[in-house]
C-alpha cells in the first residue's frame, strides 16, 4: 500500500489535513486548507503534464490531454487518498464527520491536493515528483493499456522480448532497478523500472523481484508497440 510522505514540517501536513468545517468549530484555528488546495491543483497538473509528456511520447497533445484528465479528475484522486488513508486522517467538524465526509469523495480529493500543496512547500519539487510518479504511473498504464497479466505467457517471455529490442535498437541490454518494497515479510510487494539508455521504459508490481520485473517488461513492450 501506499504511503503518505515523511514531512519536515509536521504543522503543513496538519494544515493540509484540515477542513474550513473543523475551523469554524475551533476558535484558536486560524487557517483551512483550502490556499494549499489550489497550490497543490497547480503542483499536480504540472508535474502529471510533465510525467506523461516524457513517459508516453508517442502520445498526441489531445491523447496526453486526455490521460491527463483521466488522471486528475475527483474520483481518481479520491482513490489516492484513500489508498493513502487521508480520510482517517482528515480534521472535520463534526457535522461533515457525522455526514460521512471521510468517505466524500470531493473532500478526499480536495484533501489530497491541500497534501501537494504542503509536500512542494516542505520539500521542493524533486520528492514530489518521486511521489506522484510512484502513484500515477501504474495507474496511467492500466488506463492506456488494459492489466498485463492476462497472458501468462506473455508475463513469462516479455524480458527476453523486450531484451532482443533494445539490443537491436541501442545495442544495449534494459537495465531492470527495484525502485521500492511494501507489505509485511509474508506478502511482499516489489516495484520495478526497466530503463534503456537512461530512459524509463516501463514500471511494474509483483509479489517477487522477478514478476515486478517481468510487468515492468511488459508494460515496455506495450509502449514501443511490440504488444
Amino acid at each position: 500500500m501506499p504511503k503518505l510522505p515523511q514531512f519536515k514540517d509536521e504543522s503543513l501536513l496538519r494544515l493540509a489535513l484540515t477542513h474550513r468545517s473543523y475551523v469554524n468549530e475551533h476558535p484558536d484555528e486560524s487557517e483551512n486548507n483550502e490556499r494549499l488546495e489550489f497550490l497543490g491543483d497547480a503542483v499536480l497538473g504540472y508535474l502529471v503534464g510533465e510525467l506523461l509528456y516524457r513517459y508516453y511520447d508517442n502520445m498526441t497533445e489531445a491523447q496526453l490531454t486526455r490521460l491527463r484528465s483521466a488522471l486528475v479528475d475527483e474520483k481518481q484522486l479520491a482513490k489516492f487518498a484513500s489508498q493513502l488513508g487521508i480520510g482517517e486522517l482528515m480534521r472535520l467538524g463534526k457535522g461533515a464527520d457525522k455526514d460521512g465526509g471521510r468517505q466524500n469523495p470531493s473532500l478526499l480529493s480536495d484533501t489530497f491536493e491541500a497534501i501537494i500543496g504542503a509536500y512542494f512547500l516542505d520539500s521542493t519539487i524533486t520528492p514530489v515528483r518521486a511521489f506522484v510518479k510512484k502513484l500515477f504511473i501504474p495507474v496511467a498504464d492500466s488506463i492506456v493499456c488494459p492489466p498485463c497479466d492476462a497472458d501468462p505467457k506473455n508475463l513469462v517471455d516479455s524480458k527476453n522480448r523486450f531484451q532482443q529490442w533494445a539490443l537491436a535498437k541501442f545495442g544495449q541490454n534494459p537495465e531492470y532497478v527495484i525502485i521500492d518494497e511494501d507489505g509485511p515479510a509474508h506478502a511482499k510487494e516489489f516495484t520495478a523500472e526497466v530503463y534503456v539508455k537512461g530512459k524509463m521504459y516501463g514500471l511494474g508490481k509483483g509479489r517477487r523481484k522477478q514478476d515486478a520485473e517481468k510487468r515492468a517488461a511488459e508494460v515496455a513492450l506495450r509502449k514501443v508497440g511490440l504488444v
